[in-house]
């Protein structure tokens, strides 16, 4: 069984800079996909970032220059590195894995493994 567990959800002031985690475990095959979406308080889970096992990504135009997704294959964790953070990136953030064959993509109906969740809050 797949499980997902995502840390290093903070507090931050604007403009600031965090780090979030993914620890994966479960997986059967060797190769498949990540990403990272996000869900502010009343709108629509969206997609952030995503990463195929050839290290190929993809973002979203409201992240671009300032989010960064990387992994650890050896260790089973993703990362999701923030900067110059805003208001409006306030939001509960989830990893997500899609089993291969994929690509790095931020369509949330192709995920097949969700982890629960952790916090990233931007206020001043």
């Amino acid at each position: 069984q797949v499980h997902l567990v995502e840390s290093g959800g903070d507090s931050v002031q604007p403009g600031g800079s965090l780090r979030v985690s993914c620890v994966a475990s479960g997986f059967t095959y060797p190769s498949y996909c990540m990403a990272w979406f996000r869900q502010a308080a009343g709108k629509e889970r969206e997609g952030v970032a995503a990463i195929d096992d050839d290290g190929a990504t993809a973002y979203a135009d409201s992240v671009k220059g300032r989010f960064t997704i990387s992994k650890d294959s050896a260790k089973d964790t993703w990362f999701l590195e923030m900067t110059d953070l805003k208001p409006e990136d306030t939001a509960m953030y989830y990893c997500a894995a899609e089993d291969d064959p994929c690509f790095a993509r931020l369509d949330r109906g192709q995920m097949d493994y969700w982890g629960n969740g952790t916090l990233v809050t931007i206020s001043s």
